[in-house]
């Protein structure tokens, strides 16, 4: 969904890394690496490429930051746009060339494993940029075992608002399979 009005911060950084004020790409980095280097180890479970992926799209920030769009959407969801898309492209790329080598495997059996890292890159993004009261009511559902009732009395809510809490935070889970990793229609830039 675009915004029309993108916030202050994310046109302040794009306008700081347009004039080439290395403090910028700092402040971006210690913002957002974490999110970089988890999306890429996510889809490529391996800590060097995830490093290397992390590296580049800073770089690639760096050199093109008026690939950004602040009318598409956040800065933060650009970032792991192109995180997305880098991570699935080398992961494309590295058992491509591990199947010609070996000649194990299929081109179905490639798209099924660069799809389900895909997907699984997407769900923890979501999570991770949900709201807290949603993210906590999943946090406890899910790793703590607790139902809509326990979860109401762990977080001092209602039964109801539990139970939309987490019937929403499901839903936006949900949305990890079917929406395209490439986000909204028209994109941002050149992808890296």
């Amino acid at each position: 969904m675009a915004h029309l009005t993108p916030p202050r911060w994310d046109r302040r950084m794009q306008q700081r890394l347009a004039r080439g004020e290395a403090a910028a790409l700092g402040e971006l980095y210690d913002r957002f690496a974490s999110l970089v280097h988890s999306l890429a180890h996510r889809v490529l479970d391996d800590d060097r490429a995830a490093d290397q992926i992390t590296r580049e799209v800073f770089g690639y920030i760096w050199e093109n930051p008026d690939a950004y769009d602040p009318r598409q959407g956040s800065m933060r969801s650009w970032v792991a746009r192109l995180t997305q898309r880098e991570a699935v492209q080398r992961l494309r790329q590295t058992e491509t060339t591990a199947y010609a080598e070996t000649g194990v495997g299929s081109a179905e059996e490639l798209e099924a494993k660069v799809h389900r890292a895909g997907v699984a890159a997407r769900a923890d993004y979501i999570a991770t940029s949900m709201p807290a009261p949603l993210r906590k009511a999943l946090e406890l559902a899910y790793f703590q075992r607790r139902d809509y009732r326990q979860t109401a009395a762990d977080l001092s809510i209602t039964h109801e608002e539990a139970r939309r809490r987490l019937r929403l935070g499901l839903q936006l889970l949900a949305t990890a399979e079917t929406r395209p990793l490439d986000g909204p229609p028209g994109g941002h830039g050149r992808i890296l």
